[in-house]
This record gives structure tokens, sequence and C-alpha cells, in this order.
């Protein structure tokens, strides 16, 4: 399990406000070395860039909503701020403050604040609505919520998105002269152009003998893909169910997810939840973590506990394999797939390099103060996930197709 959870009371980090070393770091580029180096992103396109320049030169509040495929997303959206000429203020999980002294301070300097997604976080919220009313740089939420690694798939949004946005836009609306919130949705691919049977065979190889297994190579690289992703659940069906099980890839995913998930929510909620799996991630993280790291727990307690967060990551982790990603082979579903197979079972994934990120900006949408009650879904919701996805689908059209 990756270090996405810090047992220790969470304190607000907010932003540092100044503009100085946000100019600096982007006049030295610094995030292209840290792309290239760290992520093996070494090209870059920013399309429709005059969209968001419009607004900016309008003077609206506006609000920035990527898709969040990779870890590299924030530090590609430095070649943003480079093409607009704007800083930028964004979201960030409390996780990535305390990775490193350095790296805390690189996203508070960038115009970075927290966010505790194991809680109701009302500083980062209130603080969110203050920055996008005052409309000094556009702000960046990514509404995931977290990494997929599957570019050409949205996860469930998250709501507070629009709650973000409408609060902004009342407090604009009582400004004089009035002014308007805007949603840019940002949709955000990246195209590999290096060799995928070389890639591909490098992690597969390391799979397989982790499996006890000799290289599959006799087979293609498809099948062979598929075959070690059957292998990896079954292996965890086995754990979990004490059989392999039977039924279609999707089935068999929804049913190890409920087992992971079931549980818990009947210990914590007193009944299994329904809906996307991330909410219910999140939602068992908020009962869970409280008392953990305010250490009401006995050392016992803890372990368990742990045990329960360690399921509950393994859950949201399967939830982000699409079951029929790879009906359209593309060279780049098959490295997100490999890559995430490697990251699941290592908890980090190899550098490939030879990655070009392309960002498309979507036309404005403009975020009204009051929200239509009647309606199920957020309408602002529903807008920002149906750009995004038209987006996300014109680029998926241009990854070239796998030939064996």
């Amino acid at each position: 399990m990756q270090k996405i959870i810090v047992e220790k009371p969470y304190e607000f980090i907010p932003p540092y406000r100044s503009t100085f070393w946000p100019s600096v770091f982007r006049i030295l580029r610094v995030h292209r070395h840290y792309l290239k180096t760290s992520e093996g992103v070494d090209r870059y396109e920013v399309r429709n860039v005059e969209r968001l320049r419009a607004s900016i030169d309008a003077g609206h509040s506006i609000l920035v909503t990527p898709n969040h495929p990779r870890t590299a997303d924030p530090l590609a959206l430095g070649w943003l701020t480079v093409a607009a000429n704007t800083h930028l203020y964004s979201m960030a999980s409390w996780h990535l403050f305390h990775q490193d002294w350095i790296t805390g301070w690189a996203i508070r300097a960038m115009g970075g604040f927290s966010v505790n997604r194991e809680g109701v976080d009302r500083q980062a919220i209130n603080l969110a609505i203050e920055l996008l009313a005052e409309a000094k740089r556009p702000l960046v939420i990514f509404p995931e919520g977290a990494t997929s690694r599957t570019a050409d798939r949205l996860q469930a949004l998250l709501d507070g998105v629009a709650f973000i946005a409408r609060a902004a836009a009342k407090k604009r609306a009582k400004q004089s002269p009035a002014g308007k919130v805007v949603v840019h949705p940002i949709a955000i691919k990246y195209y590999y152009r290096g060799d995928i049977q070389r890639a591909a065979d490098e992690v597969l190889t390391d799979i397989e003998h982790r499996l006890t297994w000799q290289p599959q190579r006799n087979v293609p690289l498809l099948e062979r893909i598929l075959k070690g992703g059957t292998a990896l659940l079954t292996l965890k069906e086995l754990e979990y169910l004490g059989a392999a099980q039977t039924g279609t890839l999707a089935e068999r995913l929804g049913t190890l997810i409920d087992r992971l998930l079931g549980p818990i929510e009947e210990e914590w909620f007193g009944k299994v939840q329904r809906g996307s799996v991330v909410p219910r991630v999140r939602n068992l993280r908020t009962k869970i973590l409280p008392d953990m790291v305010e250490r009401r727990v006995t050392p016992a307690e803890r372990t368990r506990r742990w045990q329960q967060l360690a399921d509950i990551y393994l859950a949201q982790q399967l939830s982000a394999y699409p079951p029929d990603y790879l009906t359209r082979p593309t060279v780049d579903r098959v490295l997100e797939m490999i890559e995430k197979f490697e990251e699941d079972l290592t908890d980090k994934a190899r550098l490939h390099g030879q990655l070009t990120v392309v960002m498309q900006i979507g036309e404005a949408i403009e975020v009204s103060p009051e929200r239509d009650r009647k309606a199920e879904i957020d309408p602002l919701m529903v807008a920002i996930q149906a750009a995004l996805q038209q987006m996300i689908d014109e680029l998926a059209a241009a990854s070239p197709l796998l030939t064996e």
C-alpha cells in the first residue's frame, strides 16, 4: 500500500500567495526537469489555450478541472502556466506535503494548499471558495480525487467541486461590479512513443517470475497481459474468497470489491454501502482514522485497523481496472495496464520515458449561483463530466492500436 495516509492529526497547510517563486519556477522551467526525470514526460502540447486566456482577460473567476490519470498531472500543468501566462492555486491531498520537506515547500510555493480527503475539511473548502471568488489566479481541483492510470476513462467525480464553484459564484454575484465564475475542464492524455513490446516484456517478465512462471513470450502480448492479470486476480480471490471465481471480469471484480469493503462497512455503518468505490473508500477512512491519529486505540486495534485500510486500498485499486479497457488495445492503454500491474504489486511503476503529454482545454462553463434542486445529480457536475469525457474520447482516438 502506498503511503497515502498520514497517521497524525490533520493540520491545514495554506499556500504561499506570493508570485515570486511561481515566476522563478516558470522562468527556469523547473517542471520540465522533474517531468522528464521523475515521470518520463519529455514533450508536451497545450491545445485551445485561447479559451483559458479569454476567461482570464475577462476577469472571470476560473476553476480548472482536469482528469487525473497520472501523478505527473500537477507538474504537467506547469506547461499550462507557461502557455496561458498565468499562475495557479491548487488543492492537494495532505499526504503529498509529508513526502519530504522540499516537496511540501515546493507545493506551497507554487500555490498548493492541503485538503484532508479523509474528512470534511472546512478550512480547505473555505479557502478554495475565497481564492476562486477573488479571481487572482485560476484554481485547480482534480474532481476524480485520485489518480487512475486509465486516461481514457473517468472515475466518479466528487460533488464538492460544484459546491465550491457555486459558493464562489454567490460571492462574485454580490460584488460590484458582479463577476462570473466559469469552469474550464481540461483533458490530459499521455502518448507513449517508445517500443511497447520491449517495455511490456520487461514488466511482464518480472511479474511472471513473481508468479513462478517461465516468461510467457510464446503468446501474443495482449493475451499475455490478460493471462497475467487473470492470475493476479485469482490469487486475490483465493486469499479473500477461498476459491477462484467464475463469471465475467466485471462480475469477478465486483464480487471481490464487495468482499473487501462489505464486512468493514457492516462494522462501521451497520450495512453494506452501494455506489462508486472511491466515495465508499473515503467514507470508511473517515470512520477508521480519527481514533488512530489521536492515539486512542490499543496497539492490537491499530494493527487491525491498518489491515482494514489495506483492504480498502486494494478495493480502490481494483476499481480502477475498467473490465473492457483492452477491448480497444491501444499502445497507451497497454502501457497503462502494465504500469498498473507493477504499481499494484510493488507500489512503484518503473520509468519508461518517451511520453508526450497533451492538455486539451474545454470551453468555459458558466456557473450559476443557484442549483436546480429537482435534479438528482448537480447539473454542473454533469456538464463537467460530459465535457471531460468528450475531450478524453477525442484524445483516445489518436492512440495507435497495438500491433503484434
